[in-house]
C-alpha cells in the first residue's frame, strides 16, 4: 500500500488507495477459496512460498507505483495462464469453478492495472518511455523465468510446456504494452478506469 499511498498523494486522489485495496481483498479471496479446496482434500497447506513470499514483499515494501503496476501486471498474467491449466488437468466440477473464478478475476484485475501504466507512462516524456520500455521488458524476463522455476511442474500438469508458457506470456506482455502506446481519449480514459473500479 505505501506506492499506493505515496502515488494518490501526489496526483490528488484519494480514492485510489481504496480501490487498491479492494484489488488486494480480492487477490486474497482466491487464495482463501484455494486453501478451503485443499482443506476438504485432506491435504496439507503449503507454508511458504518463495517466490509469493518476493512477491508479496515487492508489493508491500516498494514505493514506486510503476514498478508496483507493471510488476503485478505479469505477475496477473501469469496467473491466468497458471489457472487456466489447473482448470484444464482437473476432472473436479468444485476446482473447476474456483479456477474459473480466477480467471473472470483477473481478467478484469489486467485491465485496472493496463490503465493505471497508461495514465502513468503517458506522463514521460519520449526518451524516458523507450528507457522504460526496455526496463520492463527486462522485469518480463526475469519474472517469467523465475515463475516458470518454481511452478513449472505444476504448469507440465496441465499441459503448459515451458515453450507455452513463455509463448503465451510474451503475447500477454505485448498486448499490455500495445495499450500504453494505443490513443486514448479523455472520455475512453475515464471510462475505462470507471469500469475497472466498479468490478471491484
Amino acid at each position: 500500500m505505501a506506492a499506493a499511498t505515496k502515488y494518490a498523494s501526489r496526483i490528488n486522489d484519494p480514492v485510489y488507495p481504496e480501490a487498491v485495496k479492494l484489488f488486494i481483498k480480492e487477490e486474497q479471496k482466491h487464495g482463501n477459496n484455494l486453501g478451503k479446496y485443499i482443506d476438504l482434500l485432506g491435504e496439507q497447506r503449503i507454508r511458504k512460498d518463495w517466490g509469493d513470499t518476493l512477491f508479496r514483499k515487492i508489493r508491500y515494501l516498494n514505493t514506486s507505483m510503476e514498478l508496483w503496476t507493471i510488476t503485478v501486471t505479469i505477475v496477473e498474467s501469469a496467473a491466468q495462464v497458471f489457472y487456466q491449466a489447473l482448470h484444464d488437468a482437473t476432472s473436479c466440477p468444485l476446482q473447476k469453478e474456483i479456477c474459473t473464478d480466477i480467471l473472470i478475476d483477473e481478467a478484469h484485475h489486467i485491465k485496472f492495472q493496463n490503465e493505471r501504466m497508461f495514465m502513468i507512462f503517458q506522463q514521460k516524456k519520449f526518451y524516458n518511455k523507450a528507457i522504460s520500455i526496455g526496463l520492463y521488458a527486462l522485469l518480463f524476463f526475469l519474472t517469467i523465468h523465475a515463475i516458470w522455476f518454481g511452478h513449472g511442474k505444476a504448469l507440465q500438469a496441465g499441459k503448459v510446456s515451458k515453450k507455452d508458457f513463455i509463448r503465451q506470456m510474451y503475447y500477454k506482455f505485448f498486448k499490455s504494452m500495445q495499450f500504453l502506446h494505443a490513443p486514448h481519449t479523455d472520455e475512453q480514459r475515464a471510462f475505462e478506469y470507471k469500469e475497472a473500479r466498479v468490478l471491484f
